[in-house]
C-alpha cells in the first residue's frame, strides 16, 4: 500500500460498510453506498483500477431476535433481505464488482483462518467475565438481549454500544443496571469463560497507523480519544448460536464484528475467481502493493480505525489506506425514525418515478461527506431545479441543440486554447479533490465546468455570430460541444444513466464509464441527432403532495405508536420507557440551595472557529457581562461556524475549567436535544443577565 496519489500503478479495492440484514433500506442508508459507488466510479475516471466490493452482514444477534418474532431460521430471514439489496442497490446505479454475505462459504473459511492466526501469534486469551443473564428465561443475554446504562456517559445504552450518547464500543458486563428485553425484567450478571483480543498490545501501531491514515478527519481523530484513554482488549466470542462457530469451541460463536470485515476481503476473492487473476488479483490490495478505501458511517469509526486494522496486522494482511466516514443524515431536521415511519424508503423513492440519478447526486453533493446532512423534499428540489435543471442542464440542451441545427453535430473547427485550458483545470480539479477524499468538490469540477459553458456561449452569442462571422459561430459551438463531452465524463461517477444519455446524444459509442479523463479532451464525433433535455424540473405541486405523504405516514405511525403505549401504560417499567420520544423524568431532587448555587448568564458569542483535528468542536469567545470567557463546544456539525457570531446563548459559568483538544473551556453553552438547539432569550436581555 503506498499512499501516492491516484492514479496509482497498484490496483485498489472500495468498500461499503455492510448493511445489517435485517430490515428495509432508506435514503439515510444509500448515503455510504452511493458515495462507494461515486468514489469508485471516480476513481475509475482518473484511471486507477479499482474493485468496488461489499455484502451483507448476516449475523448477531438483532438477526436472531427478529427471526424469533417472526417465527424462522435466522439463516432464512438474513437471506431474505440480502436478496432484497442485491435487487435493490443496481435501481440506485450502485454497481458493486461483487456483492456477497458474512455467511458464505469464503467468509467463513477466512475468517477461521484470521482468527487462527490471530491465537497462534498469542494475541488471544481466555478470561472469565461477567455477562448478563436472564434469571426467568435462565438463559445468557448477549449485546441486543440486553439494555442498560452506559458506564461512560450514563446514557440509556444496549448491550454493545451507548448508541444514545458518547457512541462508545461496550464489552459484555460493562453496562450498568443490565435488563432483559426478553422479559423487560432487571438482568443479573453470572460468571462465563469468553475469548479476548490482546488490542491494548497494538496501541503504538494503531497510533502510527492513524498519523499515516487518509480519508475524513472524523475516522483519524475519534479514534485518537480512545487510543489516549486506554485501549481495552477485545472480547471475540459470543453465547449465540447464530453466527461463525469459534474454532473448538461448542457453545460460542465469533462476535459480529470479527467476521463482517472480514467479507471485505473474501467479497474481493470471489470477485477475482469470477474475473481471473489477469482482470483482477485480490491479494494485491490485501497482500501486496495495492490501496484498500473504506467508505462507512460515522458510528462504526472504531471498529474501522481500531478493531479491524489491529486484526489486519497480526494477520499478516495490509492495513487501509484510508478511511471515509459520512457524517448522519436527518429528515426534515428529525431522525430518521423506522417505527414511526418517519424516512423516505429506497422503494417509496423509485415507486414516486424520480430518475435514480436524482437522489444519488443528492447524497453524493450536499456538503462535505463527513457532515451530517439533512434531506427534505425542498431542498431536494432546489438541487435538482438549480444545479442539474438550470446549470448543466441548461448549457447542455442550449448548446447541443444550436450544434444540431447549425451543424447537424460537431462543427469543423480546433477547440480554443482557452477551452482547453478551463478543460484541464477541470480535470486537474476532479482528480485533486479525489486525492483530498471530496466527493463534493469532485462534483463541482463539472458543476463548475457547465457554468463556464453557460457564461461563456452567453458572452460571445454564436446566434449572432453565424451569419455576421461563422467561422467564429463554428469555433465557439465547437468549444461548446467539446465542454460537454468533458462533462459527460466528469459527471458519470454522480449521474451514470444520465451520462450515458448524454454520451449518446453526443453521437459517443460505448459507455461513458469506460472513459477516462484523456477523454475529455478528444473530438467528439462528426454528428449527432436532435438532443432532448436530460433534466426536468421538478414542481412545487409534486413537493407538496410528497410532503403531505410523508406527514400522513408519520402521523398514523406515531398514533400507532401511542395506542400501544396507552394499552400498556400500566405495565411499563421505567427501563421500558426509555423506547419513548423523551428520557424520563430524573427521580432525584435538588433543593432550591443546590439550584442557587448554579450561575447562568445570557452571554453573546463574540468569535467563533473551529478547532483543528475535532470533528465537532468549535472555540468561542462570548460576552457574559463582566468579562469574555473562552469556551469549546460540541458545535461544529450542528451549526455554522460563521453564523455563531452575534448570537445569544445561555452559558454556565461557574462550571469547573476543562481542556479539550489542547484548548481551556471556561464554561458551557446550553443546548437542548441531538441538534443542540441554543438555548436563547424571548427578549434582548443584555450580555451577564442571570438566569433565574
Amino acid at each position: 500500500m503506498s499512499h501516492d496519489e491516484f492514479p496509482t500503478d497498484d490496483p485498489a479495492v472500495v468498500t461499503c460498510g455492510l448493511p445489517y440484514a435485517n430490515g428495509d433500506l432508506h435514503i439515510g442508508h444509500l448515503r455510504t453506498y452511493v458515495g462507494g459507488d461515486v468514489f469508485s466510479r471516480a476513481l475509475e475516471t482518473i484511471g486507477q483500477e479499482t474493485a468496488f466490493v461489499s455484502g451483507s452482514d448476516m449475523h448477531g444477534t438483532p438477526i436472531v431476535v427478529q427471526a424469533e418474532q417472526e417465527g424462522v431460521d435466522p439463516e432464512e430471514f438474513a437471506l431474505d433481505w440480502h436478496e432484497q439489496y442485491r435487487e435493490t442497490f443496481p435501481k440506485f446505479a450502485v454497481d458493486f464488482d461483487n456483492y456477497g454475505h458474512t455467511h458464505d462459504e469464503t467468509n467463513t473459511e477466512l475468517t477461521l483462518e484470521i482468527v487462527e492466526k490471530l491465537e497462534e501469534e498469542g494475541y488471544v486469551y481466555e478470561k472469565e467475565i461477567k455477562v448478563a443473564w436472564d434469571p426467568e428465561n435462565d438463559q445468557p443475554l448477549p449485546d441486543r438481549y440486553v439494555e442498560g446504562t452506559c458506564p461512560y456517559c450514563g446514557e440509556q445504552a444496549r448491550g454493545d454500544e451507548c448508541d444514545e450518547g458518547c457512541g462508545r464500543h461496550l464489552e459484555p458486563g460493562e453496562i450498568e443496571d443490565p435488563v432483559s428485553t426478553i422479559t423487560g425484567n432487571p438482568a443479573e450478571y453470572r460468571d462465563r469463560t469468553h475469548k479476548f483480543f490482546r488490542v491494548s498490545e497494538l496501541s503504538d501501531y494503531l497510533t502510527e497507523f492513524l498519523d499515516r491514515l487518509g480519508g475524513t478527519s472524523n475516522a483519524q481523530n475519534q479514534p485518537r480519544e480512545w487510543i489516549e484513554s486506554g485501549l481495552q482488549d477485545w472480547c471475540i466470542s459470543r453465547d449465540l448460536d447464530w453466527g461463525i462457530d469459534y474454532p473448538g469451541e461448542e457453545d460460542l460463536v465469533l462476535y459480529v464484528w470479527v467476521d463482517a470485515p472480514i467479507e471485505y476481503v473474501a467479497s474481493t476473492k470471489q470477485y477475482t475467481e469470477r474475473v481471473g487473476k489477469e482482470e483482477y488479483d485480490w491479494e494485491e490490495p490485501w497482500k501486496g502493493d495495492g490501496e484498500i478505501v473504506h467508505i462507512i458511517g460515522r458510528d462504526i469509526i472504531q471498529h474501522h480505525t481500531i478493531f479491524w486494522p489491529a486484526m489486519l496486522r497480526v494477520a499478516d494482511y495490509n492495513e487501509p489506506r484510508a478511511v471515509m466516514a459520512s457524517g448522519f443524515m436527518t429528515l426534515n431536521g428529525q431522525g430518521f425514525s423506522t417505527s414511526r415511519n418517519r424516512a423516505v424508503w429506497a422503494r417509496e423513492y423509485l415507486d414516486e418515478g424520480f430518475h435514480e440519478d436524482l437522489l444519488r447526486y443528492y447524497l453524493a453533493t450536499n456538503g462535505g461527506f463527513q457532515q451530517d446532512v439533512d434531506f427534505s423534499w425542498e431542498k431536494f428540489q432546489e438541487r435538482v431545479n438549480g444545479e442539474l435543471v438550470g446549470t448543466v442542464g441548461n448549457f447542455l440542451y442550449r448548446s447541443m441543440l444550436f450544434a444540431y441545427r447549425n451543424y447537424e453535430g460537431t462543427p469543423d473547427a480546433d477547440v480554443s486554447d482557452e477551452v482547453r485550458e478551463r478543460i484541464e483545470d477541470a480535470v486537474d480539479e476532479f482528480r485533486g479533490a479525489l486525492n483530498d477524499y471530496s466527493p463534493r468538490k469532485a462534483s463541482e469540477a463539472a458543476i463548475d465546468l457547465s457554468r463556464f459553458g453557460n457564461e461563456y456561449i452567453q458572452r460571445n452569442e454564436p446566434w449572432k455570430l453565424v451569419d455576421e462571422s461563422p467561422d467564429e459561430a463554428e469555433q465557439v459551438i465547437r468549444d461548446c460541444v467539446q465542454i460537454a463531452k468533458a462533462v459527460a465524463v466528469l459527471m458519470e461517477p454522480f449521474t451514470p444513466g444520465k451520462a450515458q444519455r448524454l454520451w449518446e446524444q453526443l453521437g459517443e459509442s460505448g459507455s461513458v464509464g469506460d472513459a477516462t479523463v484523456e477523454a475529455t479532451l478528444e473530438a467528439p464525433p462528426e454528428t449527432f441527432d436532435e438532443p432532448d433535455e436530460l433534466f426536468d424540473q421538478i414542481e412545487d405541486d409534486r413537493v407538496e403532495d410528497l410532503n403531505e405523504k410523508l406527514e400522513s405516514r408519520v402521523e398514523e405511525a406515531t398514533e400507532s405508536d401511542e395506542r400501544v403505549d396507552e394499552e400498556s401504560e400500566n405495565e411499563m417499567s421505567d427501563e421500558d420507557s426509555a423506547d419513548a420520544d423523551f428520557e424520563p423524568l430524573a427521580d432525584d431532587r435538588i433543593s432550591f440551595d443546590e439550584f442557587k448555587s448554579v450561575d447562568m448568564r445570557v452571554g453573546h458569542i463574540e468569535d467563533a472557529e473551529g478547532i483543528e483535528g475535532a470533528d465537532d468542536l468549535v472555540r468561542l469567545e462570548v460576552d457574559v457581562g463582566p468579562e469574555t470567557r473562552q469556551i469549546v463546544a460540541g458545535l461544529k456539525q450542528l451549526h455554522d461556524v460563521d453564523d455563531l457570531p452575534g448570537t445569544d446563548v445561555v452559558v454556565l459559568v461557574n462550571l469547573e475549567a476543562a481542556e479539550l483538544f489542547g484548548v481551556e473551556s471556561n464554561g458551557m453553552v446550553l443546548a437542548a436535544g441531538e441538534q443542540a438547539d441554543l438555548l436563547t432569550t424571548h427578549e434582548d436581555a443584555e450580555p451577564g443577565t442571570k438566569i433565574r
